[in-house]
C-alpha cells in the first residue's frame, strides 16, 4: 500500500489522519503502529489530532515531555508517543514501550526517526514533507508488510 496526499492547511492534514483512522477502525483492525516521520513543525501532531478525532478523542496535544499520552476514552484506544527526546534504548524501555505495543489499540509515534530499530515490521509509515516553498505538505502513507 502506498498513497500520497497533498495538504494546503492544518485542517487538510488533520483530514488525512482522520481518513486513516476511519479506515483502520472500519476494517476492524485491532492493532496498528503508525510511524510518523517529518521535520519540526510539519504537521505530525495535526495528523494525530485528526486521527484521534475520528475515534471520538479530543484534546490531543504532543506528549513531548511525558513521551506518551494514552487516550482510552474514545471508540478505540490510542497511544500517542513523541520520541523527540528519546536517545537510548533504555529511555524507550523505561516508558513501557513494549507494554503499549502488546495491547490492542493504535500506537501513533511522532519522531519515529529516533526509534527506527524498534518500529514493528508491519508498521504504517507516514512521511510528511513540505511542498510549495513550505506552505503545503505532501503526506505519504505506506505499509510494506501485512
Amino acid at each position: 500500500m502506498k498513497e500520497i496526499y497533498t495538504s494546503a492547511s492544518e485542517t487538510d492534514t488533520e483530514s488525512v489522519g482522520e481518513m486513516l483512522a476511519k479506515r483502520l477502525y472500519g476494517d476492524r483492525v485491532p492493532y496498528a503502529f503508525i510511524a510518523l516521520f517529518g521535520e519540526m513543525g510539519v504537521g505530525k501532531t495535526a495528523f494525530t489530532r485528526g486521527f484521534c478525532r475520528a475515534l471520538g478523542i479530543h484534546g490531543v496535544h504532543s506528549p513531548t515531555y511525558t513521551v506518551v499520552n494514552a487516550y482510552e476514552d474514545g471508540a478505540y484506544p490510542v497511544f500517542h508517543f513523541d520520541m523527540y527526546r528519546i536517545t537510548r534504548e533504555d529511555d524507550l524501555l523505561s516508558i513501557g514501550f513494549d507494554d503499549y505495543l502488546a495491547r490492542d489499540g493504535y500506537s501513533i509515534c511522532e519522531w519515529s526517526e529516533n526509534i527506527t530499530p524498534f518500529i514493528p515490521d508491519d508498521a504504517i509509515t507516514v512521511t510528511i514533507s513540505r511542498t510549495d516553498g513550505g506552505s503545503g505538505r505532501e503526506i505519504k502513507i505506506e505499509r510494506t508488510a501485512s
